[in-house]
């Protein structure tokens, strides 16, 4: 589903990717792990056409991405949920979450992607007339990751989804994300702290300053030098 080959990436004469290569399936959760600046944002914006790499490419089925605009990139099948949780402050959730199906007239019906957004975060549907500002930061987070399902994805992008988020709320964050597994959709997820990791993750991928030391299944032995990285040793 998407391929990334030897992806290249500077930013401001920077050296940010030196070279990554990964793979995501249908149906399959990825996790690319890696600390503060290791380059996992870099990627995600990558892939969405927001940077141009150096060398190397992104492809989603079978399709180069490196020259496509981000809306292009969307409408193809590929939904964002960034770190900072981006919630229209002065929209309601209902239609934050209604957003995509009025910029994306193709897929399913746009009732069948919101319903489906508010079947897998059930909480939302209490919210659906309250505004962005008035919600907490793990409220927020459902909300990005509902608005980037109803764009009726093939792959989605998860960006730290559980960065600042209370402890309570993460269970419910992480049974959506199987819930969004199970639907057949690729997800790739970045995270920092390695137990956030759902148990239920296919593969790992670890990023240190820029590059792959590591990929392999979570739980693994992982060699001292990666066990500092997903730690967060020094």
């Amino acid at each position: 589903m998407l391929a990334i080959r030897d992806l290249v990436v500077d930013i401001q004469g920077s050296r940010i990717l030196r070279g990554i290569s990964l793979e995501v399936g249908a149906g399959e959760l990825v996790c690319l792990v890696g600390r503060n600046g290791a380059g996992k944002t870099t990627t995600f914006r990558t892939i969405m056409g927001y940077l141009r790499p150096v060398a190397g490419g992104a492809a989603f089925r079978d399709q180069s991405l490196v020259s496509l605009p981000t809306y292009r990139i969307a409408q193809l099948g590929v939904g964002y949920s960034p770190e900072e949780s981006q919630v229209f402050a002065d929209l309601t959730v209902a239609e934050n979450i209604e957003l995509p199906t009025w910029t994306r007239k193709g897929g399913r019906p746009a009732k069948e992607r919101i319903d489906l957004a508010y079947d897998i975060f059930p909480k939302l549907r209490q919210y659906a007339h309250r505004d962005g500002d008035q919600l907490s930061g793990g409220e927020r987070k459902m909300v990005s990751i509902a608005r980037a399902l109803a764009l009726d994805p093939q792959l989605l992008l998860l960006d730290e989804p559980f960065e600042g988020l209370s402890p309570a709320i993460i269970p419910s964050i992480i049974e959506g994300i199987a819930s969004i597994r199970k639907l057949g959709h690729g997800i790739l997820m970045a995270e920092s702290n390695v137990h956030h990791i759902p148990e239920f993750a296919d593969r790992i991928y670890v990023l240190e300053r820029g590059e792959i030391i590591y990929h392999g299944k979570p739980g693994d032995t992982y060699p001292p030098e990666v066990m500092k990285v997903i730690t967060g040793g020094a």
